[in-house]
């Protein structure tokens, strides 16, 4: 059984709380968008597809309490409640596209003179909802369609992979993207072992993802992120697999900072380079990753370690969230659920299924 990062029954959501593991497991209630968007920006609950799913269902908490004198008064809550939502992190994209979903399925909802606030409050709570189904449901399928692709290409029985971040079920609402891949060549007994880098400096690596491989008992190891290099060239690196923040026309994609780095490494070491994303994460609105808003964080995050300082005093701090890696470094393709496809193919291959 996967760990469970969202607990969610109808009028009732709790989280996870991200920033406690791995030495503390301890859920706590999102009562409404106001929690919702605190938790994402605090990072109590991290990784695309959760904070949208989180996101959204901070909202159907809410309406389930909260009444409205009219349907013009639920629609216009309802736009700038997933509005503010999208303002907590702004690089990764699945909030800011379901965000525009709902608002526009709201107002062809909210058009039609025989539905009531209440008709339409439940079916905006229901549509909320079969988010979480369809995640996993998603995630199932880009862990097979990565895991075969891998495994069609290596000269091994069993593969051996590298990640980067958190892409599980810490990150999802279970399974995972980049780790539902690894997940799925474990359970068809094709993994050998699986590497994850520690990922500073929020250690999202050593404190998340070992802590999911060593729940589903993976012969995993952890490096620090200065070992990528000697890593691949030492170790018979069959794949690396990431997930991503954003996708956009061209292939370029912007994921966790230390991305670009591994994959510039992969290349080197001719090591194919994975991006593991469902459709959601896809930014046809933008050409390339130059016009992708980057997230910076705060100094402390890097000059302290669970309130400890371990930098100088008064040094200064560059600490971007996220980087973007070239389309052209992408060499093993961008698994989402629908296939895995070269970067540059990728806007002709799924705008279709959008």
């Amino acid at each position: 059984m996967t760990l469970q990062a969202i607990r969610y029954e109808r009028g009732s959501l709790e989280i996870l709380d991200q920033l406690l593991l791995p030495d503390t497991s301890q859920y706590i209630p999102i009562v409404s968008t106001e929690d919702g968007w605190q938790a994402i920006k605090k990072m109590q609950v991290r990784g695309a597809p959760a904070i949208a799913i989180v996101g959204c269902l901070s909202l159907a908490v809410e309406l389930e309490e909260k009444k409205f004198d009219s349907v013009r008064d639920l629609q216009a809550f309802v736009e700038e409640r997933l509005n503010y939502l999208v303002t907590a992190r702004p690089t990764a994209v699945n909030m800011a596209d379901a965000a525009a979903r709902f608002i526009s399925f709201t107002k062809t909802l909210a058009a039609q003179d025989s539905l009531s606030q209440q008709d339409l409050s439940l079916k905006l709570i229901e549509e909320f909802e079969s988010m979480l189904e369809k995640d996993i449901c998603t995630n199932k399928k880009i862990g097979q369609y990565g895991g075969e692709d891998i495994v069609a290409r290596s000269t091994t029985s069993k593969v051996c992979i590298l990640t980067h971040c958190n892409t599980g079920s810490l990150a999802t609402a279970g399974y995972g993207t980049a780790l539902g891949v690894i997940r799925y060549l474990h359970e068809k007994s094709k993994l050998d072992q699986v590497f994850c880098t520690e990922t500073r400096p929020y250690n999202q690596g050593s404190r998340l993802t070992a802590y999911e491989l060593v729940y589903e008992k993976m012969n995993a190891t952890l490096i620090c992120d200065s070992m990528a290099a000697i890593l691949m060239k030492q170790k018979n690196i069959s794949a690396v697999v990431v997930g991503a923040d954003r996708v956009v026309a061209n292939g370029d994609t912007a994921n966790k900072v230390g991305t670009y780095q591994l994959a510039i490494v992969a290349k080197h070491h001719k090591v194919p380079f994975y991006v593991a994303c469902p459709l959601t994460t896809y930014d046809g609105t933008k050409e390339t990753g130059e016009e992708i808003v980057i997230e910076e964080r705060p100094a402390t995050e890097m000059t302290t370690v669970k309130g400890v300082q371990v930098a100088a005093e008064g040094i200064q701090c560059w600490n971007p969230a996220f980087d973007v890696t070239p389309a052209s470094l992408i060499t093993g393709g961008i698994i989402t659920e629908y296939g895995v496809f070269p970067p540059g193919k990728l806007r002709q291959g799924v705008e279709q299924y959008l």
